[in-house]
């Protein structure tokens, strides 16, 4: 097997796991929006179940849904006969994945959920299965063909339910309104929860900060900057902010000024508009701010409107 039949292979799989989630676009329809509208309504939690690979799967979309909003565990068929079945109570919604619709281990739990009165949502290949029987509402998660050369290892059938999942999850952060501050804090750890929940004032430097004076001259400026590492001088007049000089400024200067660069003030080259942003902002608007208008540092403004410090982005990260 050469090179190009590994690599044609491994593009017919992509081609053919890609298909399979566009497969299921035109299948959406009123059985997704009652899964939804049941999940949402749901008075206590949402209970995944399967077997095997649909199990590996079921339990990835109970983490994505239980970090979205929705209060979402998964359970193993074979576990809740020796007592987990007591971890599902009234109230709760089970959904239950089987690409066949026909595995015996969750078709004997199943009515075990059916007689507390528990509603089931059914993710399988067969709306007409036994689980699609069991289910108030079924998700259709039918493909083609598997992606492996072979056609029986679970793999376009896994991504299309992986992707169901997913789309459900979207629409419950939509119909649940929920927003970026309620993900934080499902999410407190790492660079993901640092962005979202830190403040600017808990990273930005306050101290030994690069100040200049209108009046000052551009060759002493250079300095300023050079020495505070900022790529930029703040310029203040009467104890306050009214422009800064960026190193872009100082070489733009340069060039366009040449024998008068020396004699130059600050007044002439500074920028009398900077980006600024509150102490109070959280992280990721400073990172916005940054990236929107592709700069490293702000400027950063207490209650009053007086510089506080400075933010890079590198301390967004």
């Amino acid at each position: 097997m050469n090179n190009k039949d590994i690599l044609d292979v491994a593009r017919q799989c992509l081609q053919d796991e890609a298909q399979a989630i566009l497969d299921l676009v035109p299948r959406l329809g009123d059985d997704f929006v009652r899964a939804v509208e049941l999940v949402y309504s749901c008075r206590g939690k949402f209970v995944i179940t399967g077997v095997g690979k649909s199990g590996h799967i079921g339990s990835k979309i109970a983490a994505t849904l239980a970090s979205t909003g929705t209060p979402s565990f998964f359970i193993n068929p074979l576990d809740a006969y020796h007592g987990d079945l007591g971890m599902i109570q009234e109230g709760d919604v089970v959904m239950a994945i089987s690409y066949s619709g026909m595995t015996d281990e969750l078709l004997r739990f199943l009515p075990l959920v059916q007689r507390r009165g528990i509603p089931i949502i059914g993710m399988s290949s067969n709306a007409r299965s036994p689980l699609g029987r069991l289910s108030v509402c079924h998700l259709d998660i039918s493909v083609a063909k598997e992606a492996d050369p072979l056609g029986l290892a679970p793999t376009s059938s896994t991504t299309a339910t992986l992707a169901m999942g997913d789309a459900l999850a979207c629409a419950l952060i939509r119909r649940r309104n929920f927003r970026p501050d309620d993900f934080a804090r499902y999410h407190p750890g790492g660079s993901l929860g640092k962005r979202l929940l830190s403040r600017v004032e808990d990273y930005m430097v306050a101290t030994d900060l690069p100040y200049v004076n209108p009046s000052d001259k551009v060759s002493d400026t250079i300095i300023e900057i050079s020495r505070a590492k900022q790529g930029f001088a703040i310029v203040m007049e009467q104890g306050r902010m009214v422009g800064v000089v960026t190193d872009g400024d100082v070489r733009r200067a340069m060039q366009n000024y040449s024998e008068r660069f020396f004699s130059l003030s600050v007044s002439e080259i500074m920028s009398r508009t900077p980006k600024t942003v509150s102490a109070k902002a959280k992280l990721s608007e400073a990172s916005e701010i940054m990236r929107k208008y592709s700069i490293h540092t702000l400027v950063v403004l207490d209650d009053d409107q007086k510089v506080a410090g400075l933010i890079d982005s590198f301390s967004c990260l």
